[in-house]
């Protein structure tokens, strides 16, 4: 076939590519999945056709067009989206609430957290059940930080350094929940991790509750407010990493590699969530925890935010989707 005649048979292909590309840029219309699949057929081919074009030495001007053409519709292929705040919205209020009830490593890491918090807790407040499991499980300079941290009643901060610490806050809390996260992945670590944290944070408040110890009063006050987000989003990174440790050892019919693959889009929207919930909790950490408030200001604060969890994770995370109520 002669040139002339190949170049007169892509043209019309070339002209289809540059009317979408065209309507792309003018936004007259969407990219559905069908057009999608043609416009990537057509940049193809194009593609194809810039190769030709070169490898035959065809005349400049067309060679010139296709590197316009091409790139013009790589642009548009690989162009950035505007944010869809509806798509969005329905991920965060339907979708993931449901996957995190649902989800048994979620469940597992809950069991685990509390379970052992509330123990530790138990065993810390009372000497007489185990002798010395404070100073264990804290040490004794962890101890004397703690009593003098909150020796004296909160009085606030400048708001310089609210954002600087709440700054540091948020490194702080999201380093805990990506090293759960991580750990994870193997499940022992993971495992070891979490009941690590639930065991330390369990004996902290158990011993800061202790009559005796008249500091407690002044960490009750601090760590009220910020607690429900805070503890919460460690209990989903680790869920989120028990999860990925579970389609790691045990793939079933897929090979490891797609069986990680797919958890980990499993486990993503339950990370994003822990690390939303870490944000939350650092601001109001940063903010409204070191502030000189009544001590009922701050309970209704983490009655509030207790709320928003039942109402997220309960009520929105037992609802049923379209297709379950088909099915």
């Amino acid at each position: 076939m002669k040139v002339a005649e190949l170049l007169a048979q892509r043209r019309a292909d070339w002209q289809q590519l540059e009317r979408e590309i065209d309507q792309l840029q003018a936004r007259r219309r969407q990219m559905t999945a069908d057009r999608a699949t043609r416009f990537a057929e057509l940049y193809r081919a194009a593609c194809a056709d810039l190769a030709r074009a070169d490898a035959w030495q065809l005349p400049p001007r067309t060679v010139q067009y296709l590197h316009r053409l091409v790139g013009r519709a790589h642009n548009q292929l690989y162009r950035s989206r505007t944010f869809n705040f509806a798509v969005w919205g329905r991920v965060l209020l339907h979708e993931v609430p449901r996957r995190i009830v649902r989800e048994p490593c979620v469940q597992l890491a809950f069991l685990l957290f509390w379970g052992v918090f509330f123990a530790s807790a138990f065993l810390a407040f009372s000497p007489a059940t185990w002798p010395n499991y404070a100073e264990q499980m804290l040490t004794t300079a962890g101890i004397e930080q703690l009593e003098t941290s909150f020796a004296n009643p909160l009085a606030g901060r400048e708001l310089q350094d609210d954002v600087v610490m709440t700054s540091l806050y948020i490194r702080h809390n999201t380093s805990i929940g990506l090293k759960c996260f991580a750990g994870g992945l193997l499940v022992i670590p993971g495992v070891f991790i979490t009941l690590f944290n639930a065991a330390y944070l369990g004996a902290a408040f158990g011993y800061m509750a202790r009559p005796e110890v008249v500091e407690g009063v002044h960490f009750f006050e601090f760590v009220t407010a910020h607690g429900p987000f805070e503890l919460t989003a460690i209990v989903l990174s680790a869920g989120a990493g028990f999860r990925l440790g579970v389609a790691w050892l045990a793939p079933g019919r897929l090979c490891r590699l797609a069986s990680l693959r797919r958890a980990a889009e499993e486990a993503m929207p339950v990370m994003g969530a822990a690390m939303s919930l870490f944000f939350l909790a650092a601001l109001i950490e940063g903010f409204i925890s070191p502030a000189a408030l009544p001590w009922g200001v701050k309970l209704a604060v983490a009655l509030f935010s207790a709320a928003v969890l039942v109402f997220y994770l309960v009520f929105l995370g037992s609802q049923r989707s379209g297709a379950d109520a088909v099915g």
